[in-house]
C-alpha cells in the first residue's frame, strides 16, 4: 500500500501551479453529454477522480478521448444506456450529476447511490425535490436513484438549505425543460457559476449564477463548445496555509484570487503577509500563527473543505482557538491523527473544536481519513519534528494533482512509498 515518507521541518518556499477545480470538472463532464455535439474541456485536474467519471461516462457510450493530460474531448451523441451504475461511481460524489443531466436530455436515469469521503450526512433530498418540482417521478430502490418524466416543466424552486450539489444538479435538468425555473436559496460556490457558464457556452440561458436565485430559460438542446475550467480554490487555499503552518514563503500561481477572499481574510487574521496579483497569490509567514474563532458557511464564506487546512494552523498558534464546523457533523475524524502529533485539540458535540497551541509537532505514524484532512495532515507532517509516515494516501490521490512533487519543488522532503523498506531507504537518505 503506497503512503507518503515525510522529513519535517522545512519551511515551504517557491512558486506552484495550480490545477482545474475538480469539482467543476464533474459536474461539466456531465452537462458535456447532454449535447450530441463535440465538446472540449481544458485545464482538467488529473485526479482519481476525474478518471472514475470519465470511465462510468465511456461505459454507457459517451466517447471519450483524452487530448492531452489537462485537456478532454466528450462527444455525447451515442449513448446507449442511461444507467450509471459502476463500481467507481459509488465512490465519488460527482456521479448522481448524471441524474439531472440525463433528466434532462432522455427524461429518465437511474444512477447508483454516491459514495465519497465518509465526512458526514449528505442526503440527496434537496436534489430529488427539485427534480420532483420539474415534473420527474423519482424513486430509491435497490441502491440506484431512478428519474423519469414524459416532460420536463419549469418551476419555482425554494432550496430548504443551501446545497452545491443540488443547485448544480436542478440547473442541469432545467436547462432543457420546457419554460422557465426559478431556483432560490441557491449555492454561490464559483464552481457553480463554472457550470452555468459551461451550459451557456453550450447554448442554455442561464442568469444569475453566483447568486441566492438562479434564471433557467429552457432550451430545445445544447450544442458543441470549447470550455476552460476554473482553477481549484481548494487546492490552492491548501497550498497557502501550508506555508502559513512551515513558516514559509509560497506564491500559488494560476488562480482567482477574488474565490480565495474568506481564506485570505484568515490567513491575514493570524499574521501571516499575503500579496495579491491577477492571477496569483503570495503567502509569507514568519512567525507562529496568533489564535483566532472560524466558523465554516457556504460561500463566499469559509469553505467547509479549507476546515482541517486551518485547524493544522491553528494548533500551533499561541493561546486558544475556537473551529466551529456548521456544514458536515464529521469532518474532525482527523483530530485524532493531528492529536498523535502533539497537537492539543477537544471536540465537543461534533461540530466544534477546543485548541490549545502548542509549539511544535512531531513526526508520527498517521492515517488519512479523508481528502481534506488527509491534505491537512501532509502539511502537519511538513511542520512537524522528525519523521512521519501517512498511510491511505488514496483518498488525497482523489483530489490532488501531483501532491508530492508540488511540495518537492517547495522544498519539502516527501516521498511516495510502497514497503516499510522504501520508508527506511528514506530516512537514510535524508539523515
Amino acid at each position: 500500500m503506497e503512503q507518503y515518507a515525510i522529513k519535517g521541518g522545512n519551511p515551504l518556499v517557491g512558486d506552484v501551479e495550480i490545477a482545474g477545480a475538480k469539482n467543476a470538472a464533474l459536474p461539466i463532464f456531465a452537462a458535456a453529454a447532454m449535447t450530441d455535439e463535440t465538446v472540449y474541456i481544458d485545464n482538467i485536474p488529473d485526479v482519481r477522480d476525474i478518471d472514475v467519471m470519465l470511465d462510468a461516462m465511456r461505459s454507457i457510450g459517451v466517447v471519450v478521448k483524452r487530448i492531452s493530460r489537462h485537456r478532454v474531448m466528450i462527444n455525447g451523441g451515442n449513448i446507449h444506456n442511461v444507467t450509471v451504475e459502476s463500481d467507481g461511481c459509488k465512490k465519488i460524489r460527482g456521479s448522481y450529476y448524471f441524474l439531472g443531466a440525463f433528466l434532462g436530455k432522455y427524461k429518465g436515469a437511474e444512477v447508483v447511490l454516491p459514495g465519497g469521503c465518509d465526512i458526514g450526512s449528505r442526503g440527496i433530498d434537496q436534489h430529488l425535490k427539485g427534480f420532483r418540482a420539474l415534473g420527474a417521478e423519482v424513486i430509491i430502490e435497490h441502491g440506484l436513484v431512478k428519474a423519469r418524466t414524459k416532460c420536463l416543466r419549469g418551476s419555482h424552486i425554494y432550496m430548504d438549505k443551501v446545497s452545491v450539489g443540488a443547485t448544480i444538479n436542478v440547473m442541469l435538468a432545467a436547462t432543457l425543460a420546457e419554460g422557465m425555473t426559478i431556483i432560490e436559496n441557491c449555492a454561490k460556490e464559483p464552481h457553480v457559476v463554472d457550470v452555468a457558464s459551461f451550459l451557456n457556452s453550450c447554448g442554455a440561458n442561464i442568469k444569475g449564477a453566483g447568486t441566492d436565485v438562479i434564471r433557467i430559460r429552457g432550451v430545445a438542446r445544447l450544442h458543441g463548445t470549447d470550455y476552460t475550467i476554473i482553477p481549484d480554490q481548494i487546492e490552492a487555499g491548501t497550498f497557502m496555509f501550508a506555508a502559513a503552518v512551515t513558516k514559509g514563503d509560497v506564491t500559488v500561481k494560476n488562480v482567482i484570487p477574488k474565490h480565495l477572499e474568506s481564506i485570505t481574510a484568515k490567513l491575514l487574521e493570524i499574521g501571516c503577509e499575503v500579496e495579491e496579483a491577477d492571477d496569483c497569490i503570495r503567502v509569507v509567514a514568519t512567525k507562529a500563527p496568533m489564535h483566532t474563532q472560524v466558523r465554516t458557511l457556504p460561500y463566499p464564506g469559509f469553505p467547509t473543505d479549507m476546515q482541517p487546512q486551518i485547524t493544522v494552523a491553528l494548533a500551533l498558534a499561541g493561546g486558544t482557538s475556537i473551529v466551529t464546523e456548521s456544514i458536515f457533523e464529521n469532518r474532525f475524524r482527523y483530530v485524532d491523527e493531528l492529536v498523535r502529533m502533539g497537537a492539543d485539540i477537544k471536540v465537543e458535540g461534533g461540530d466544534t473544536a477546543i485548541i490549545t497551541g502548542v509549539e511544535k509537532y512531531t513526526g508520527a505514524s498517521i492515517s488519512v481519513p479523508d481528502l481534506r484532512g488527509g491534505a491537512a495532515l501532509v502539511i502537519a507532517a511538513l511542520a512537524a519534528e522528525g519523521f512521519s509516515v501517512v498511510d491511505d494516501i488514496k483518498y488525497i490521490e482523489r483530489g490532488y494533482e501531483d501532491f508530492p512533487s508540488k511540495l518537492q519543488g517547495l522544498g519539502a522532503q516527501i516521498e511516495v512509498a510502497e514497503t516499510d523498506k522504501d520508508v527506511q531507504k528514506f530516512k537514510l537518505k535524508v539523515g
